[in-house]
């Protein structure tokens, strides 16, 4: 099997050079950096969706950076959080015959046929946040994102260190995304045996209250809730005020995204811990096409640095947030 070169814990998917260069080189037309009539590169991009303030700072973030002016004609499509979007996007892509292609897999399985059509079509592939799990050999050049598994590692030490006694509800991204499967296991190798329940709320805000409410009613002892997202412990916040108990005290919250709402409930000592997945890189996946289309050596993965938050962050600290 084939993975994103990250998280190391996993398997490593091996892209040597002489990969990395024979995927850049074979561009559409056979061209290094073959570009439309007026010298733009042609960048397919899928974005998986707009389910959470995260998500919609990534967005921003690269069509800010993809743009005319920067040398780019980009065709965006948003896949509404649907794996048979997102494929159907990556075909037409290829049947535009696109420079380079970039995507966010909703989930990590399911890639095997259409990976193989792009790589067949001598277009390079960028992955960027998340991962993939696929028997195609070297499907893609290189990855930009975040390290999840990192991540749930330091929710984890936090929980460890400050609430080590503590019934811990897991509240999980979307069931078979890298964020989901890496931010779970980063977590539960650290605090594993004090987690008693799990259930998705796929990374949306309804749906973390829907299954915060019925956790609450299923493990009464709860009283942390680790949340893959800051949108779903949003949604958490609402389901514990409602059942008539205070988050942040009678319940503590960690967070993974430092979203603007989140690091807002930090401040407001309803949120207790956040990790912070930085969603601003479009700059540098727009540096990293770049360098693909043009065949030259890009690192196997660029890991965009985050950092984490606790009670002590200030309003103006949230209120200079870019996102």
């Amino acid at each position: 099997m084939s993975r994103s070169p990250f998280p190391r814990s996993r398997f490593l998917a091996a892209l040597g050079t002489a990969a990395l260069f024979g995927l850049a080189a074979c561009g559409s037309g056979g061209s290094a950096a073959s570009t439309s009539g007026d010298d733009l590169l042609r960048v397919g991009f899928s974005q998986l969706g707009a389910e959470s303030g995260w998500r919609t700072a990534n967005t921003e973030s690269v069509k800010a950076s993809l743009t005319e002016e920067a040398g780019f004609d980009l065709n965006f499509v948003d896949a509404q959080q649907k794996q048979e979007n997102q494929i159907k996007a990556l075909r037409d892509f290829v049947a535009q015959d696109v420079d380079v292609i970039a995507f966010s897999p909703v989930i990590e399985t399911g890639w095997d046929e259409v990976l193989q059509e792009i790589k067949d079509a001598g277009i390079p592939v960028v992955l960027v946040d998340r991962t993939v799990e696929t028997t195609v050999e070297d499907p893609y050049v290189t990855w930009i994102g975040a390290d999840f598994e990192q991540e749930g590692t330091t929710a984890g030490e936090w929980v460890k260190e400050n609430a080590p006694d503590a019934k811990v509800f897991e509240l999980q991204g979307t069931l078979g995304s890298g964020a989901q499967v890496d931010r779970e296991e980063g977590f539960n190798a650290v605090v594993g045996d004090q987690v008693i329940g799990k259930a998705s709320g796929n990374f949306t805000r309804a749906e973390g209250k829907t299954a915060v409410e019925a956790a609450l009613q299923a493990y009464p002892e709860t009283d942390l809730i680790f949340s893959h997202n800051d949108d779903m412990g949003l949604g958490a916040i609402e389901a514990i005020e409602a059942a008539g108990k205070k988050p942040g005290e009678d319940i503590k919250i960690v967070t993974v995204d430092g979203v603007r709402d989140g690091l807002q409930a930090l401040v407001d000592k309803k949120f207790n811990y956040v990790v912070e997945c930085n969603p601003v890189f479009g700059d540098q996946l727009a540096e990293l096409i770049e360098d693909v289309a043009a065949g030259e050596e890009v690192p196997k993965e660029t890991i965009v640095v985050d950092q984490a938050f606790d009670q002590t962050i200030t309003q103006a600290d949230v209120d200079a947030r870019p996102y």
